[in-house]
């Protein structure tokens, strides 16, 4: 049969999904997405991409302010879709991931168990991973732990970032969640997730666990920096007698040396920005300091924005 489905997404990782979902032979009921919000100046109204796509496209959306209004979970009720699809949503409460009779899907930027949480593609990365994936489960009451439909593998290169992970993955996932749904038309209602023990987390990225701690290995520190790269950046604080700032490094290259210089210089040379370190230099090549945007190194170092600073911290 064809399914009736209502999705849920916000960014544009979602719309790839979407789309795919859109021109199948599934029917696209309506999709939630979140409240437009006004930012800037001029408080213009800013869309999210999924909102944008069904603007364009001419596809019914609800934006609930709260999905436990009264309102928003009796028009849910009201489509009697068959299925709720969510791709990089918010947490669902069970009064609605319940409503459908087939229940609710989810596909998730890891292979669960393992890197339950809100930032998977980020924490492959930074924890060195060199195999990651996307998995399609039913949701249940407990975070990304619901019966596994489908998973598929996933290379990390050494040279990986944020961003390019996220493309292989939105890649996987247009393909992936068609053939999700065509498991669970003929009858797929999953499997139990494997063992719990000594499992890796991807909790939400903050200012804390955002920081480069630089007493880590050079080669953790550039890990870091790729998998925060270009969202939302990895950040230090250049520290000089009278001031200090915040510095992200969007762009670094590591080389190792024998020499014991005092790991929390920072140096410019010519035109490269150096980081000395206990195994030697990280030299940075695309930087942002408050109040500009991001740029290359030798960009920066022509500014002269960063000639008082001597340590980063």
């Amino acid at each position: 049969m064809s399914l009736k489905i209502v999705f849920f997404g916000t960014p544009d990782f979602a719309v790839y999904s979407l789309k795919e979902i859109y021109n199948s032979n599934f029917i696209l009921e309506c999709v939630v997405t979140n409240p437009d919000k006004k930012y800037g100046r001029g408080r213009k109204m800013n869309k999210s991409a999924v909102s944008n796509f069904c603007l364009d496209n001419n596809i019914k959306t609800l934006q609930p302010e709260s999905f436990t209004d009264t309102v928003f979970i009796s028009k849910l009720k009201q489509i009697k879709a068959d299925l709720f699809v969510v791709v990089a949503f918010k947490k669902l409460p069970k009064l609605v991931w319940e409503i459908p009779p087939l229940g609710t899907i989810n596909l998730h930027a890891s292979i669960l168990p393992d890197y339950r949480g809100a930032a998977p593609i980020n924490w492959v990365i930074i924890n060195q991973e060199k195999e990651t994936g996307i998995t399609t489960f039913y949701i249940n009451d407990k975070i990304d732990s619901g019966k596994i439909i489908l998973v598929e593998k996933i290379k990390i290169d050494k040279s990986e970032t944020y961003d390019s992970l996220k493309n292989k993955m939105i890649l996987v996932s247009k393909t992936m969640i068609i053939s999700t749904l065509n498991e669970i038309n003929i009858g797929n209602d999953g499997y139990e997730q494997g063992s719990e023990k000594n499992l890796n987390l991807a909790p939400k990225l903050n200012n804390q666990n955002t920081r480069i701690d630089w007493s880590l290995p050079l080669d953790k520190i550039d890990s870091k920096i790729r998998g925060l790269s270009s969202h939302p950046g990895a950040w230090t604080k250049l520290i000089s007698k009278e001031r200090s700032i915040v510095f992200k490094i969007f762009d670094a290259s590591i080389e190792y040396s024998k020499n014991e210089s005092n790991p929390k210089n920072i140096l410019l040379l010519q035109d490269k920005l150096i980081i000395t370190h206990y195994e030697g230099i990280l030299i940075c090549q695309e930087i942002q300091i408050p109040n500009k945007k991001r740029m290359k190194s030798k960009e920066i170092l022509n500014g002269k924005h960063l000639k008082p600073f001597f340590r980063a911290n």
